[in-house]
């Protein structure tokens, strides 16, 4: 249990790092995914469309949901997002950098996905292959084809080498062909607009809003620590509760077995340790008042600035640029003592 522990404290510790390598584990679950589907085109007119393009688009959205769930920093997004403004007002800014970091690594293992889907060329020779005209083949045989809704069904066919006619005029392999070109064509297009995209985004970002960036990545990090820092205080403070509670319930059993067995003398609690527990606590001693500190906690949270006592008793006395207090001077003192002997 301790190894799990401190695996999990590393992971805390180190959060960044740990979304960087699961959307990359994510990305590599995608393409083995992919390696290991079964694909299975129907190769009926209607059906191929529908069953291509939902190879190529469900799988990426699942994908692209399932990088939203396994980020924590969502939960934390939804609570900034939906938190009243009270003493502290939101910022858009910061809330879109959040949003942004997290879509950027959720778009990882989707956009993996379709390109191995293009490079691929089933799904798109499945999809499309109704669409093909047989005259970008190469055939003017417009008296050897069937009628259009038979050149349909033929068309359709053209996946499936199994169902696929001999006897026709229109070639398969150079249908298959031809569509798996112009899928792979587009996969390596995707790919390089994306590359391009992310270049652009990396280099060009900081040369034009550097303070802005700067600003909104600085509060994204604050709030992810305020929220970590608050769940500490409120595990700590919920231990030290819990040890009173039991310690106060064993005590009174104990009271109750000392007077049963009045001649009994059984050993007390040090006070030492309640002392620190107490201190623990500060003051919240029952569950009401920590219910209305964790209200207090969601609907008005404190305001950034950790000198507003001073800046209220500035303001009160009238003074327009206060300054800090400072430490008062040492004072030296004599001692004396007085002996009896």
């Amino acid at each position: 249990m301790d190894k799990f522990r401190m695996i999990f404290q590393f992971l805390q510790s180190n959060q960044e790092s740990f979304l960087n390598g699961l959307c990359g584990i994510l990305a590599l679950a995608s393409a083995q995914m992919y390696s290991a589907f079964e694909f299975n085109c129907p190769c009926l007119p209607g059906y191929n469309v529908l069953y291509g393009l939902g190879v190529m688009s469900v799988p990426p959205l699942v994908l692209f949901l399932l990088g939203f769930v396994l980020n924590n920093n969502v939960s934390v997004l939804a609570e900034e997002c939906r938190r009243p403004e009270g003493l502290r007002a939101k910022e858009p800014g910061v809330l879109r950098y959040m949003f942004c970091s997290m879509a950027q690594r959720a778009l990882i293992a989707p956009l993996i996905w379709l390109s191995v889907t293009l490079l691929d060329g089933k799904c798109f020779t499945c999809a499309f292959s109704e669409s093909l005209e047989p005259r970008r083949l190469g055939l003017n045989l417009s008296g050897a084809l069937p009628a259009q809704p038979q050149l349909r069904r033929l068309l359709a066919s053209v996946p499936c080498p199994d169902i696929f006619p001999q006897q026709s005029a229109l070639s398969r392999e150079g249908a298959v062909r031809y569509l798996r070109c112009l899928s792979q064509a587009l996969g390596w297009c995707f790919i390089l607009m994306m590359t391009f995209l992310a270049f652009l985004v990396r280099a060009m970002r900081p040369c034009f809003t550097q303070v802005a960036f700067l600003k909104t990545k600085y509060w994204s990090h604050y709030i992810d620590i305020e929220r970590k820092l608050f769940e500490e205080m409120c595990t700590e403070h919920a231990k030290s509760f819990a040890k009173i509670c039991i310690q106060q319930f064993f005590e009174g059993f104990q009271n109750e077995m000392v007077r049963g067995y009045s001649r009994c003398q059984m050993p007390k609690f040090h006070d030492f340790e309640t002392g620190e527990e107490q201190e623990k606590l500060f003051g919240i001693t029952d569950s009401r008042n920590m219910n209305k500190l964790l209200r207090n906690w969601h609907r008005c949270k404190p305001p950034l600035n950790v000198n507003t006592g001073v800046k209220d008793d500035a303001q009160q006395n009238g003074d327009v640029n206060p300054v800090p207090n400072k430490c008062p001077p040492p004072r030296r003192e004599n001692i004396v003592f007085y002996s009896k002997v």
